[in-house]
């Protein structure tokens, strides 16, 4: 029976469990700057302190004993030391160079960890994928809304590079986590379906956003079915929300994504709120966090549950302790429907019947952003007004349009450039972006260019 097939089966049973903080754990070794160098980088002009992805080559047995200690504490999973071993992270230290490394030697310690624990075959390798340390669908300078640090482009090959790493290095799972911005989990999404594509095999994928405060949105402003639209595309194995908040916290929007998600769902939250003044910098003990997720389980929100920031060995523990008698949430029936998102979402009933959450069988589009529909818009664009041109798309959402459709086919406009200038400003724009975005052009370029500025789920 493969990997794939025992973790089904065992997710069909039983609420599964994930290791804890690996970064908690590092921080209580006290590592300092020569401990980070050892010797692969002791000739490293920049400062490596702090760049904990870098200790599976010079302080491999620490990383080890770590996987060793959550297994032992009664995880399933355990995580691999990578999340921040992608290129553009690597960028700061530069150490770009030995991304591939990195992942690898990572995968192969957690397999390892596995293997010396006793549970090969019967426990699992998670290669972890962080959102790297920029974000796709928000610009890093308040003065030009349409600048973008990083492309989607340069962030799927960032993470492909990761994802071979962790394939090859013996991951059974691929998981993107603690997205705080779905358009860069969306790069993530397709670097690993050119890995599936270029390997000729598929592996399980998890997903796990973050919610940066209590209303549940990502940073990047989305809601959790906002977001699960936005992915669900890609049938993950799992999809869950991990980091920023803590269980008590998080609850509500564990519940939104459990009554939404036809998949497994997946909840792994910071050890309560932060507190410089604890030992973990966590405020929560074992029992609290345990006590706190048996409450989910025992309401059918969870398959898979672990820890975040501030959680240890023992606060896994406690978890297994408290949870592994509990059934887990059976996956709902969720009704057949056209999901969409803007950074809220937009769902399209098929009996036309129009219930409290969805659109019903009729859809407004607002169309006056839309060179050949409006000659107002057409003219701002012409003379590079594009500014002036988001005040059409504001007036269209403020009059009920559920979509708003954008067409730049002119002869006079670089309808690429034009797409993907506007669609960056719409991103800066959360009174307009709300709704989905119907990308409209008779040229492939042009649409593929606006499909990777969007974080939410479009029409083409």
């Amino acid at each position: 029976m493969s990997k794939e097939s025992i973790l089904t089966k065992l997710l069909s049973k039983r609420i599964v469990f994930l290791d804890g903080a690996m970064g908690t754990m590092i921080q209580r070794l006290g590592f300092e700057e020569d401990d980070f160098r050892g010797k692969v980088f002791k000739k490293s002009r920049v400062p490596l302190k702090g760049n904990n992805d870098i200790l599976v080559l010079t302080q491999p047995d620490a990383i080890l004993d770590i996987h060793k200690a959550y297994l032992q504490a009664g995880c399933d999973i355990i995580e691999t030391n990578t999340f921040n071993a992608n290129s553009i992270s690597q960028a700061d230290y530069g150490l770009e160079s030995h991304v591939f490394e990195i992942n690898k030697r990572a995968a192969e310690i957690a397999v390892r960890a596995i293997k010396e624990t006793g549970g090969r075959g019967k426990k699992f390798v998670a290669g972890a994928l962080g959102p790297t340390n920029k974000t796709a669908s928000m610009s890093p300078d308040v003065e030009d809304p349409a600048y973008r640090a990083v492309t989607f482009d340069k962030l799927t090959d960032c993470y492909l590079e990761q994802a071979e790493g962790l394939a090859v290095g013996g991951a059974d799972i691929l998981m993107a986590e603690t997205s705080f911005d779905t358009l860069n989990m969306k790069a993530a999404i397709s670097a690993m379906e050119r890995l599936f594509e270029k390997t000729g095999r598929r592996m399980p994928v998890m997903l796990s956003m973050t919610a940066t405060d209590l209303s549940g949105r990502t940073l990047s402003g989305q809601t959790v079915e906002a977001f699960w639209n936005s992915v669900r595309h890609v049938k993950p194995l799992s999809v869950g929300i991990n980091c920023a908040l803590g269980a008590a916290e998080m609850r509500p929007h564990i519940k939104e994504l459990a009554r939404r998600a036809d998949c497994y769902v997946s909840c792994y939250p910071n050890a309560g709120l932060p507190n410089p003044m604890s030992e973990t910098g966590y405020d929560e003990k074992p029992e609290d966090t345990a006590a706190l997720l048996k409450e989910f389980a025992d309401s059918s929100l969870i398959n898979i549950v672990g820890g975040c920031c501030g959680t240890t060995p023992e606060h896994i523990a406690a978890i297994v302790k408290n949870l592994k008698k509990i059934p887990p949430r059976k996956i709902p029936v969720v009704p057949a429907a056209t999901r969409l998102s803007g950074l809220e979402p937009l769902t399209i009933s098929t009996s036309g019947r129009r219930k409290k959450d969805d659109a019903g069988g009729f859809v407004i589009v607002g169309e006056r952003t839309n060179v050949t529909g409006s000659p107002v818009f057409a003219r701002l664009i012409k003379e590079d007004k594009f500014e002036e041109a988001l005040a059409v798309a504001r007036q269209q959402v403020e009059n009920g349009a559920n979509m708003i459709d954008i067409n730049f086919d002119e002869a006079m406009l670089d309808g690429k450039q034009c797409m993907t200038h506007f669609l960056h400003l719409i991103s800066s724009e959360p009174a307009i972006s709300r709704v989905p975005i119907m990308i409209d052009s008779s040229r492939w370029e042009v649409i593929e260019a606006g499909l990777k500025c969007v974080q939410g789920k479009c029409v083409v």
